[in-house]
């Protein structure tokens, strides 16, 4: 009976390092936390100050906390054809809004809403992005920065149409290859996200109506560049994510392993309701080590 019980003993100590090691298994932690907004087109109507401010706390409130908000583009409600009276109301409105409704770090991107392209006003200093650049503190409409292991990239995706009187979703010569140099000098491991406020590749493009015998795709939809970029992208395999907005609809892409997100939109329908089948939300994205991430879209 000693000599079973002894055995029994030593059975139940075999057992005790497989139990260690199950409680010491820390779980996988994100090194980075964003909050993608794009598109809230701020005015001061349809109680959309307040709507704003909702969102602002709504996501400030997300745990664990969000690291970084990317505002993705269209953040006034339209500058494109205003007068400078309505202009600076928008802007100031946005100003003051974040001041003091958010104190989370934003960087900001560029949206056809946000520049300046009245025919009759070629001449002013703040034609094309210049106004809205100097309200951001931009020194140029697309940059890149380095955070917690991961580069942001991001885009100008925005350019006047062969006509010089609308806009199209490109690069430009100019900007890819500042792309292209920028992935190049980017370490092989480091992962890379891209944002842009038109975006790369969607597929809400074939959301239509009474659609007959074929879809009609605008250069204003979806980047013109597309397959340039995608062939870029090719070959530089750290490219993991790139989320847009502009449509004010929700789209998941996969493509050459590369996430393409359309975010939604934080003001709908432009503030009145949803936007087809997508409600006003945000995005929130972790970001790990690893290069892996995961995202949600949450109405707030």
């Amino acid at each position: 009976m000693e000599r079973r019980s002894a055995l029994k003993s030593i059975g139940g100590l075999f057992l005790l390092p497989a139990l260690s090691k199950v409680s010491l298994t820390t779980e996988k932690k994100p090194v980075l936390r964003l909050a993608h907004l794009t598109d809230v087109h701020l005015k001061n109507q349809f109680n959309a100050p307040a709507r704003f401010a909702r969102c602002l706390h709504h996501l400030q409130a997300q745990l664990p906390k969000v690291d970084l908000i990317l505002n993705g583009g269209d953040i006034v409600f339209d500058m494109n054809k205003e007068n400078m009276g309505t202009i600076n109301g928008q802007w100031k409105l946005v100003k003051e809004t974040m001041k003091n409704e958010c104190s989370i770090p934003v960087s900001y991107c560029l949206g056809n809403h946000d520049i300046w392209w009245n025919e009759d006003s070629k001449g002013e200093v703040f034609y094309g992005k210049k106004y809205a650049m100097d309200k951001l503190q931009l020194v140029k409409p697309y940059y890149s920065l380095i955070q917690n292991g991961w580069k942001i990239i991001v885009l100008d995706s925005t350019h006047l149409d062969i006509d010089n009187t609308w806009y199209i979703g490109k690069l430009g010569d100019e900007q890819f290859n500042w792309l292209k140099n920028e992935l190049e000098n980017t370490g092989k491991t480091m992962p890379v996200m891209v944002m842009s406020h038109i975006p790369i590749l969607t597929a809400l493009l074939m959301i239509e109506d009474n659609v007959v015998n074929k879809w009609t795709m605008l250069g204003g939809d979806m980047h013109t560049d597309t397959a340039k970029i995608i062939h870029l992208f090719y070959s530089h395999p750290n490219v993991r994510l790139c989320l847009s907005g502009h449509l004010h609809m929700r789209d998941k892409v996969v493509y050459n392993n590369v996430t393409y997100i359309c975010n939604g939109a934080v003001s709908g329908a432009w503030w009145e309701g949803n936007r087809r089948e997508t409600a006003p939300g945000y995005g929130i994205i972790d970001l790990y080590a690893d290069g892996s991430f995961e995202e949600q879209y949450i109405e707030y």
